[in-house]
């Protein structure tokens, strides 16, 4: 005999082996020991949450000889033809292929005849949100008044697409997602029918992936025993045949991105890339983790809601101690708009690689909550002293020691030096044009910066600490700088930062070089471009 799938294999049979749909399953059997049974009932639900077995279970139900508290007995003639499929009382539809209106010109030929055997001709049409509009139509006066001996079950993931016309005719029940707890409960009641070992762990991961859908998590846990057959599947089985990652290197990799260091984030992918793991599901499981962080940052006492061991939410509560709640919104926003990008493209890495780094580097998103995080760094920055990037984690001490340790302009007299370079000339008369094409928030930091020559060099003197601490952070800010300023003046000039506290007047310790030589200050707006 051919293997059958688990799912198949465990499909409930009566109402008191369906799991998660308690609040369907009390109605429908009082319904049936009642003998209230309504004409037209709407199954809403997401995939894999039972609406087909259920709609089977009432079939039977409804139809059985020997009913036991509202549950078909399994034993007569009837419970037995509708399991096998081979009764004329129930007929299952697929609109998803079958939505035109000859067929439910067909529906509505079989629905004259009354049934051979049995009360009720359950007719079940499943995804029937797939009808067309004039198949609906053609439905409608049926659905209202069928004969006494006809029940409908329409079954759909989604609802909205149902006009409200036949909404109005159904019961409608919506299906709810199955728990965690429920799913790991059936799984481990089907590995030991089975004889087959799995940890909690692994049940744990499995009753995740499959977000809510039971079916879903006998089909993992079907191809996890496959894979190891007659072995204990274990939580690095599970995640070796799913192609998933260890919550471990989630931790690593966060870490990673509130340091800004890109080289390690994307060590951390390569690292993920070259393990074979399967990069939607890498994703898929960081949007999730970067979920649970969360819901941790926003409530105590969450593990019910988590379904974590207490020592892994005491570590996500240890990492969620440093990122504020705006930047994890926008960290599940970027990874959001990214698992929807990857799913269809042939250059996964790529742009998972690009959207890490937009995670490290704020100032790459223009999105408004990148932009509130970037301003949170430099409100922070300023509350500490003006402390920015790196040295937001350094305390207001060690902050004070930097913009002490600055180069501070040297000590010159009033008037201008009897030479000046005709470089350097040359790029203080460009130096706004230059500004203005750093772009980005540069622009405003080198606003109201003063120029000063110092020996053969070019030094930009800042007069606000945190403009001066990201440019002091960031080498390749100036580097960028000096790349302009060859571009423009065709020569290449080292160019100095230093700071200015404003303990004395500027120009008592230095020339302001803007004034001294004719600045060329026509700057087209990039409003205007």
């Amino acid at each position: 005999m051919s293997y059958t799938a688990l799912y198949r294999k465990f499909r409930p049979r009566t109402f008191d082996e369906v799991k998660g749909q308690d609040h369907i399953v009390k109605s429908l059997k009082n319904q049936v020991k009642a003998n209230r049974i309504g004409h037209a009932y709407l199954f809403c639900g997401t995939r894999g949450t039972g609406k087909t077995s259920i709609a089977k279970i009432f079939a039977r139900a409804v139809n059985c000889e020997h009913a036991e508290d509202g549950n078909p007995c399994m034993n007569c003639a009837s419970c037995n033809s509708i399991l096998e499929g081979s009764s004329m009382n129930v007929i299952e539809i697929d609109a998803a292929s079958n939505n035109g209106v000859d067929n439910v010109r067909d529906i509505i030929e079989q629905v004259k005849y009354p049934p051979t055997e049995g009360r009720y001709k359950v007719f079940i049409i499943d995804e029937v949100h797939m009808l067309s509009t004039g198949a609906f139509n053609a439905l409608l006066k049926t659905l209202e008044e069928p004969p006494s001996y006809v029940i409908f079950i329409l079954a759909t993931t989604e609802v909205h697409k149902i006009p409200i016309t036949v909404l109005s005719r159904c019961q409608q029940y919506d299906f709810h997602r199955i728990t965690i707890d429920d799913m790991k409960a059936r799984m481990r009641e089907l590995m030991e029918i089975e004889n087959n070992k799995i940890t909690d762990e692994a049940l744990s991961y499995i009753a995740k992936a499959a977000d809510g859908s039971m079916r879903d998590a006998l089909s993992l846990l079907d191809q996890c025993m496959a894979f190891f057959m007659d072995e204990e599947v274990t939580l690095d089985k599970v995640l070796s045949v799913l192609g998933a990652v260890d919550q471990e290197i989630f931790t690593r990799l966060l870490t990673a991105m509130e340091e800004k260091d890109v080289k390690t984030t994307l060590g951390i992918v390569e690292e993920v890339v070259m393990s074979g793991r399967s990069l939607p599901q890498f994703v898929s499981d960081f949007t999730w983790y970067m979920r649970n962080l969360l819901l941790i940052k926003s409530a105590d006492n969450m593990e019910k809601v988590l379904d974590m061991s207490t020592e892994t939410i005491e570590g996500m509560r240890t990492a969620a101690q440093d990122v504020s709640m705006q930047k994890v919104i926008r960290y599940i926003r970027i990874l959001s708009e990214l698992l929807n990008e990857i799913r269809y493209s042939g250059q996964k890495r790529i742009l998972i690689e690009v959207a890490f780094i937009k995670l490290c580097r704020p100032r790459m998103d223009n999105n408004i909550d990148s932009l509130i995080d970037r301003i949170n760094t430099l409100e922070q920055s300023i509350s500490f002293g003006g402390v920015v990037s790196k040295t937001i984690a350094e305390g207001s001490e060690a902050v004070q020691a930097k913009i002490d340790a600055a180069p501070k302009p040297a000590m010159r007299p009033k008037e201008l030096p009897k030479a000046i370079p005709e470089d350097i000339k040359e790029a203080v008369k460009h130096f706004k044009e230059i500004a203005t094409e750093m772009g980005g928030i540069d622009k405003g930091l080198l606003d109201d910066v003063k120029l000063n020559l110092n020996g053969e060099k070019l030094q930009i003197v800042f007069t606000n600490s945190v403009a001066y601490s990201m440019y002091d952070d960031e080498p390749d800010r100036v580097s960028r700088l000096e790349d302009l300023i060859a571009e423009r003046i065709g020569k290449r000039i080292e160019v100095e930062i230093a700071y200015h506290n404003g303990d004395t007047p500027y120009e008592q310790e230095h020339v302001d070089l803007s004034k001294f030589i004719n600045m060329k200050i026509d700057v087209e707006d990039d409003d205007d471009i």
